[in-house]
Parts: structure tokens; sequence; C-alpha cells
């Protein structure tokens, strides 16, 4: 199998980022990237040599300070000066993940050729990514319009012998590493350090994470919410195709349509019911976990089109001899998508929550708080109290940020996307859900065994079988939390073969 991945101009997909993430692939320039690069950075070497006009961010100051022209011999201090004042990045530290992410997209954007960086420059960002040299960026710093300038700048410091880095899981000062693999600095040029410190690559470095678990999630917030429906003795009626094909949304046929697949056979959903209809968090499945699954979609065909761009300023067109100063570094759209998906995450949470409150009521001839000896025991009485929790923070973290501004750059910089903070709350909801998820499968898994000797699906059943290897039944109480950890693991190495 080929474990090298080539950059070039080819559409770029979630799957195959995820692919080239899961699988270790190493990456390398395609002939065509490494031309349209060389031609691109040539392009802008005669240009400055043979004019003296003003071009924004080549031989001028920057933000509010574009009108100062900066002469010719100083334009490589200029560039390295840049990545040294916007490193002002704070916060946590980003996932060793997204960083890898963010290497990954900015090379992407580079290789176009209409940013009028080196060769050489978008190389060493390939050595750092096949090499595991991930460097120290942090979370807050980014206002997400001018580009992702303070984590950007943490991102490419390495590439000038500055800030730090992790190797093995070691961090240590970036010139070192440089030194013990005899690599030498990059002397920037023109132009390079604003076209490594524009751009929307942390804002959809962060996207991209959260999608690939989104998208899983989304899968196991149906598997999660069949077991509950067949621990609360639920009806199949609601998932009936009939239902969905006059309101056809996407999301709602596809989730109804799974839901009987993966209750095909079941002993339990089969039975005769004693109720005539289920609460709407069982009941309405299809329209709300449809609706995420329409969302997560909508978001993906936005960051697909933003990891295939580029998000730099100004844009170098060398065949039609402009240099184009514009804003396609603003990161409006991914800014509302970002908020837009952190609802739709929130909302898989909220239904789920509403499931385990439902188990635990003591209704359907299900134990209160799903134990034997309620009373002496509290059994899963206070786990619903940990998800109602988180729920409620993710309706705090989902809160749009795009809705905000700020003025910056002594007004130049006077809209700003907010899709940075957009992006890390956004992770931060999915990292929720995965918590409301487990807790409701430990509870889900509990109550199920109330309805034995009846079966669930094979699948199920064999679902079922896997977790309990991990999580044993709750016969009297005991710590939850190693539970919820154990739960949250377990979701967490849960492999699916074919992202949706």
């Amino acid at each position: 199998m080929d474990t090298v991945h080539y950059i070039s101009s080819d559409v770029f997909s979630l799957e195959l980022l995820h692919e080239i993430i899961s699988q270790n692939y190493t990456l390398q320039l395609s002939e065509e990237a490494r031309v349209n690069i060389d031609k691109c950075r040539s392009y802008l070497d005669k240009k400055m040599a043979s004019q003296n006009e003003p071009i924004y961010g080549i031989n001028t100051g920057f933000g509010s300070l574009c009108n100062v022209k900066i002469s010719n011999e100083n334009l490589s201090k200029l560039q390295e000066n840049l990545m040294k004042s916007h490193a002002c990045g704070t916060g946590e530290e980003v996932p060793h993940e997204v960083v890898k992410i963010m290497l990954l997209l900015k090379i992407k954007s580079l290789s176009f050729g209409h940013s009028g960086v080196q060769l050489q420059t978008v190389e060493r960002l390939i050595d750092f990514y096949n090499n595991d040299i991930l460097p120290v960026v942090y979370t807050q710093g980014s206002l997400g319009a001018s580009g992702d300038l303070a984590p950007l700048a943490h991102l490419c410091l390495p590439l000038i012998g500055e800030g730090e880095v992790y190797v093995d899981d070691f961090r240590q000062p970036a010139a070192k590493v440089l030194e013990k693999r005899n690599w030498n600095p990059i002397s920037l040029q023109s132009k390079e350090g604003l076209a490594l410190l524009n751009g929307t690559q942390f804002m959809s470095a962060y996207g991209c994470y959260t999608l690939l678990k989104a998208m899983k999630y989304s899968y196991l917030a149906d598997v999660i919410g069949a077991i509950s429906l067949e621990a609360f003795d639920g009806r199949i009626e609601p998932f009936n195709d009939l239902i969905h094909m006059v309101r056809p949304h996407k999301g709602q046929i596809v989730t109804a349509q799974r839901f009987q697949e993966l209750l095909e056979g079941s002993q339990i959903i089969e039975q005769s019911k004693k109720h005539v209809q289920d609460p709407y968090s069982f009941r309405c499945i299809p329209q709300v976990h449809g609706a995420s699954k329409d969302t997560i979609d909508y978001v993906k065909k936005v960051f697909k089109t933003e990891i295939n761009s580029v998000t730099d300023n100004p844009n170098i067109f060398h065949e039609d001899d402009l240099i184009l100063s514009g804003g396609n570094f603003h990161g409006q759209p991914l800014a509302l998508v970002l908020d837009f998906l952190g609802l739709a995450l929130a909302e898989l949470g909220s239904i789920s929550e509403r499931r385990t409150y439902q188990l635990i009521s003591g209704l359907r001839e299900l134990p209160a708080f799903l134990v034997s000896d309620p009373g002496l025991n509290s059994g899963f009485m206070i786990p619903q109290y940990t998800a109602a929790s988180i729920v409620s923070q993710n309706k705090q973290l989902a809160t749009p940020a795009s809705i905000d501004s700020i003025v910056s750059s002594n007004g130049q910089e006077d809209h700003v996307s907010m899709g940075a903070n957009a992006a890390t709350k956004c992770l931060k909801i999915m990292e929720n859900l995965e918590r409301i998820l487990a807790i409701e499968l430990m509870n889900a898994s509990q109550a199920i065994e109330f309805r034995r000797p009846l079966r669930s699906s094979d699948f199920i059943e064999m679902f079922l079988k896997s977790y309990r290897e991990e999580v044993p039944l709750v016969n009297e109480d005991r710590i939850l939390h190693y539970d919820i950890e154990k739960s949250i693991a377990f979701l967490n190495s849960f492999q699916i073969e074919e992202l949706e």
C-alpha cells in the first residue's frame, strides 16, 4: 500500500484527510505543486527587483502600518519581525492532533502557488509533519479575521529556529531540534512571513478534527439511541419509511432507515406494546438526529471548499502579472458553520440526556434508577445529574461567536469573525457530547437487562457484549466515575469502517 500522499491541486476531502492522518501517511509535494510554488516565487523576486511601488505586506508594514514603506534591504528582517511580534498566543495548548492537521492544511494552501513562499519553506513544513515535530501552539489569540495570526505565528516560528516543539511528546526549543537534525533555519524572503501567518488553518484544523469526531458520534448517537429505545420498550412505528417520505429531509430518512437496520430481528421491538406512543426523545429521534446529520453534511461542504483554498493575503497571480490585496483570510464562512455545528452537536446531547432521564424514572416496569433495592442503592440517579450539567454547559457554549466582532489594529481591521473562538468551543461541545452519550450508554445497557430473557438484534447484542467486557453490570452502588471514564474510552476506541 502506498503510504505517501502527494500534495497537488486535486480536490482534498475530509475523508482523505482522515485517511492520511489515521494511516500515518507521509507527505510529498507533487511536481505540479513544486512548479507552482517556484513560478510564483520567481515572479515575486523579479517584481521586487523591478519596481519600488508599495505592495501591502511585501514592502510595507502590516495592519494599520500598511502605509509605511520598507526598504528592499530590510524585507527579510520585516518578515522575521512579523513572525516574532505576532507570536503572542496564550491559554491552553492546542491538542497535538489539531496541530498536525494545521501543518497539513498550511502546506496544502501554500502549494497552489499564489502565496509567494520559497520551495524550501514548504518542504521544511513537510519535514515537520513527516517527523512528528509539532510546534507548541496556543488556543487563544486569534480574532479569526486577518487570518489566525497568533496561532499560525507559533506554528511557523520553528522554521526560523524560534519557539518550541514537541518531539516524542517531549517539549523542547525548536533551535535544538533543528541543530540536532542539521537543518538551518529558513531565511524568510519578502512576503513569506505574511503568507505563513495569514490563513484560516487554525479554524480549519479545529473544524476538520471536530467534524471527523462528529461524523462518528452521529452514528454512535443512533446506536445508543436504539439501545435506549429497546430498554424503554419503545415502538418501531415512528421509524417507518412512509412517515419520512412525506417529509423527506435526508438526515431524517437516513436515521429512520438506520434504526430499522439496527433493530432488525429484535425480540424486544417485536413484542406487543402496552403504550400507544413514546415520549418525543424516542419518537422524534429521526427528526432530531436527522437535523444534526444534515447540519454536519452542510458544514462538511463548507470545510471542503476551505481546505482547498488559498487564504493568505495578498494573493499573487503571476500569469496575470497581478498582486492583489483582498480578504481571503476572513473566517466568516467558517465562524458561521462552526456555530451551526456546535448547535447540532449540543442538540444530540440534549435529546440523549432526556432519554437517560426517562430510563431512570421508574417507568415501563423498569426499577427506579435502574438498580435492585433502590433506597439502599442510589443506582443511576447521579449520572443523570452529571449529564444534565454537561447539557447545560453545552447550551452556554452554543451561544454564537460569529455574531460578535471587535475593532483591532487602529480601526484597519474593523470587522472580525471570531471564528477561532467558535472553533475551540465547538470542539468543547463535541467532547461534552462524548460524555453525555457515554452516560446514556451506561443507563441503556443497564436498563435493557431488565428485558431479559428477550434479546435485541444481533448487532446490538454484539455491541453490548463488547461494552460489558469494559463496564460490568451494576448490581449495587459503586463509584460510577470510573464507569463513565471507561464508557468514554470504549466509544472513542469504537471503529466505524466508513465515515458518512
